[in-house]
């Protein structure tokens, strides 16, 4: 890793994460993120996977958050606007609004584009004990670690996701399971992490799987949980009001842990996108 330059060394303070990720703390309570130049900021969250941003002046509502995603790149409007307000819902119609578990994913798969980034600000977190933790998991390192014998099964798996829209997502896409990365083409995941059928959970998303034969799903679904999860290949995040974090989109996969009902956990959440925006290669093509 290249040292930044002197002047921001001055006013912040790096320190790597394990096993991916960098946190960026301010040294004083003054400091501003626009402060930091955007190319540094995206630079360094495609070198280590996830900027933890820790200490600076925190952005007053979602409009300032929106405008911090502006000034890191071209920040989509979704239908819901540029800002996701992750809360808890009393009646979720879908996972994400609820304090339910939610299975590791990446943001974008149902939609036209996918961002290469998300950025998320802590407004509220829950207490010590109540849950809710972000767990990141770094793809690459997932499939530096696979043995052989399952990674020739994983690159014949394509799996087909079809959800109902109740949120702000839905319908179906087919995605391999090991994908380019669209920019650097080295070897990432495209997964969603099926929901047990036992579970109560609003509006699961379902996977057909092709490729393998049909004795071989279960076997794949446990290596792949096995790994995303494994401490060598997930950061689990455990919020700080006013963390904002960077993370890549393209390379990441996410979960949440649940949470304890009514905590008043509360994330904001914008997306920026690549240069050039990415089509989104998992929608069927006319």
């Amino acid at each position: 890793m290249r040292p930044p330059p002197p002047s921001l060394l001055d006013h912040v303070e790096l320190r790597p994460q394990a096993p991916f990720g960098l946190l960026v703390e301010a040294r004083t309570g003054d400091a501003r993120l626009d402060e930091l130049p955007a190319k540094l900021l995206l630079d360094k969250a495609r070198e280590h996977r996830l900027l933890l941003l820790r200490g600076f002046v925190p952005f007053a509502d979602a409009r300032q958050l929106t405008a911090f995603g502006e000034y890191l790149g071209d920040v989509p409007i979704w239908s819901f606007g540029p800002i996701l307000e992750l809360v808890e819902h009393e009646h979720p119609a879908d996972g994400v609004f609820g304090n339910n578990w939610l299975p590791f994913h990446w943001d974008g798969m149902f939609l036209d584009r996918i961002p290469e980034f998300q950025v998320f600000q802590c407004i509220y977190a829950p207490g010590d004990g109540q849950g809710g933790r972000t767990v990141f998991s770094d793809t690459t390192l997932v499939l530096a670690d696979l043995p052989a014998d399952s990674r020739s099964v994983w690159e014949a798996t394509e799996v087909v996701y079809t959800v109902a829209k109740k949120a702000h997502y839905g319908g179906l896409v087919r995605s391999p399971l090991v994908v380019p990365h669209p920019d650097r083409s080295f070897p990432t995941l495209r997964y969603h992490e099926p929901v047990p059928a036992e579970m109560a959970y609003p509006n699961p998303v379902t996977l057909r799987y092709e490729g393998i034969r049909p004795d071989e799903v279960p076997r794949v679904e446990q290596t792949v949980r096995e790994a995303l999860y494994h401490p060598r290949h997930a950061y689990t995040h455990d919020w700080h009001t006013g963390d904002v974090v960077i993370a890549d989109n393209y390379t990441l996969l996410h979960a949440r842990e649940s949470y304890t009902r009514h905590c008043n956990r509360h994330l904001r959440r914008v997306h920026v996108m690549g240069d050039p925006p990415l089509t989104n290669p998992a929608l069927p093509r006319p």
